[in-house]
């Protein structure tokens, strides 16, 4: 059935056409209706193409052949020839530089040789130049069969789904490692930093600046004893602290003769004495302080004197010396005073043992120390109370004995005062009576104080120096391994930057690579879709997926 020249059949194709096609109604005088296609263009129907599936769209439609890889190398194999003669023209050169020569590009050559070849073109328009005859015959060899259509299709195809991802995969891991050696470097100096502030710390525990540990820390040891004698002197302000205890104790213990803390007392009443004015009671007369010994720096191996090791010497074994080697005929011998007779023989040429007959000598054990002049403070005894480590720490006990018991003071003061302890206290002596929670807590302040000075770890550091000298060495080398350490760090930092440098001139080298190629792609695409309009009487192409 046709309606205004149209059949059902053709309406329908129309329709078929992506709606490209507008039907308008039109109505007669006589109320019939036509039917009429004023718009069906062929022409402006599009062509997509899936850019994956180009080399298989390109063969199932015969425009190329299924053996196109052969095709192609036999190809790349006349222009390698042809290359090498080439004439002296800078856009040649261009051409042949660093690029994937293809159809078009043999197309631009033969353009280009037709002007420099031309006095050798003959009356029937051929050319008797080899140069041209052989890329004539690549140009043939590339149309035949449409082979230059599939090969850039293939080169399109590469480009896109793997030269592409590749170059832009490097970029974003040279951005990446950027990010992550930028990260490092920010740890890195961080914990330099950290390591430096741990280094300075430590050396203000030990109460040194840090710019010769070794110098500083020895230097402190030499001043210990006055620190010591000062600390000695903060006990005379303990005298009442001690009655107080001292009379507590007798109060409770039936007046007890006891006396307490004897060596707290000792040195509140006459300081940081020597270890002799504690044991005997005098002051000695003369102080010989034991010689501390010294850490020695490390001798240098050239600084050893091997004397004439190794070299002969200028003077000759004297004559009669055996060395065990028993040379026949040697009448010189050293005589060692052993004889190998009997014991049958005279007695004189034995051993005179003495007169055996006088009793044994008796032996007398003196008293360590005995042959120490009277009044002479020496060894040990020429210490101080506080230098020594068992009358320091019973000088610790003694002071935190004390403070506890004026803590428990303090604690029963606070304390509602009961019938009981009123009645037990009317007896007890005025010094009990008389204390109030004020005083008490200045003691036990006076008390912690000094107990804080003894054991303080810049203290305990001196002490062991003061013990083993060598403790320097360890303390020195502990507290520069941390700037080793906070060095190694920064020459880390200065890596990652090295290595963050080096991300971004590579990032910097291939983005340049990656718009070029983008940029020949494109023109590969424009080329390709051109030519496969064409073939479809100029219809629109379109190559999907190629997102550049």
């Amino acid at each position: 059935m046709r309606k205004g020249g149209i059949t059902k059949k053709s309406a329908f194709f129309c329709r078929m056409l992506q709606g490209s096609c507008r039907w308008e109604r039109l109505f007669n005088n006589k109320g019939e209706w036509v039917g009429e296609c004023t718009s069906c263009d062929y022409q402006n129907l599009p062509i997509d193409i899936q850019t994956s599936k180009l080399l298989d769209w390109l063969v199932d439609r015969r425009h190329c052949s299924l053996k196109w890889q052969g095709q192609v190398r036999a190809v790349r194999e006349k222009i390698a020839l042809a290359i090498q003669d080439m004439p002296e023209n800078e856009e040649i050169k261009q051409l042949l530089s660093g690029s994937y020569i293809h159809y078009f590009h043999c197309l631009r050559i033969v353009d280009i040789l037709k002007g420099t070849e031309a006095s050798t073109k003959n009356i029937f328009g051929r050319y008797s130049s080899q140069r041209m005859k052989d890329w004539q015959e690549i140009v043939s060899l590339y149309e035949k069969d449409n082979t230059f259509l599939v090969e850039l299709a293939n080169l399109l195809v590469r480009n896109v789904n793997y030269e592409i991802p590749s170059l832009k995969k490097q970029i974003g891991k040279c951005q990446q490692l950027q990010q992550e050696y930028s990260r490092k470097e920010e740890e890195c100096q961080l914990a330099a930093a950290e390591m430096r502030e741990r280094f300075y710390s430590s050396c203000k525990q030990y109460g040194i600046t840090g710019d010769d540990v070794r110098r500083e820390l020895l230097a402190l040891v030499k001043d210990l004893p006055s620190q010591l004698d000062d600390i000695g002197a903060g006990a005379k302000g303990l005298l009442e602290a001690i009655n107080l205890y001292q009379a507590c104790v007798q109060f409770v213990c039936d007046s007890s003769s006891e006396q307490v803390v004897p060596l707290l007392r000792h040195v509140q009443a006459l300081g940081n004495t020597t270890m002799y004015r504690w044991r005997r009671g005098v002051e000695p007369t003369s102080v010989e302080r034991p010689k501390r010994e010294e850490v020695k720096e490390a001798v240098e191996s050239e600084a050893i004197d091997w004397g004439d090791f190794g070299e002969e010497s200028s003077t000759s074994a004297p004559e009669g010396v055996n060395y065990g080697n028993s040379i026949e005929g040697t009448s010189e011998e050293i005589d060692w005073g052993i004889s190998l007779e009997s014991d049958a023989q005279d007695s004189s040429t034995g051993i005179d043992w003495g007169d055996t007959s006088v009793d044994a000598a008796q032996i007398t054990v003196l008293e360590a120390g005995s042959e120490t002049p009277e009044g002479v403070a020496r060894g040990p005894d020429a210490l101080t109370l506080l230098e020594t480590l068992e009358t320091r720490n019973q000088f610790i006990d003694e002071l935190m004995e004390l403070e506890i018991f004026l803590s428990q003071r303090i604690v029963e003061t606070n304390e509602e005062a009961d019938i009981l302890s009123v009645s037990q206290f009317q007896l007890a002596p005025p010094i009990l009576q008389d204390q109030t929670k004020e005083k008490l807590e200045a003691m036990v302040a006076t008390i912690q104080d000094l107990i804080g000075r003894l054991t303080s770890l810049r203290m305990q550091h001196l002490f062991m120096i003061l013990a083993s000298p060598r403790y320097v060495d360890r303390v020195t080398e502990l507290l520069h391994q941390k700037l080793k350490q906070a060095e190694l760090l920064l020459l880390k930092k200065d890596l990652m930057v090295q290595k963050r440098q080096e991300a971004l001139e590579e990032q910097t080298s291939l983005e340049p690579k990656l718009d070029l190629l983008v940029q020949k792609t494109r023109d590969l695409q424009k080329l390709i879709e051109e030519d496969i309009s064409k073939r479809y009487n100029g219809r629109p192409v379109n190559l999907m997926g190629a997102s550049l």
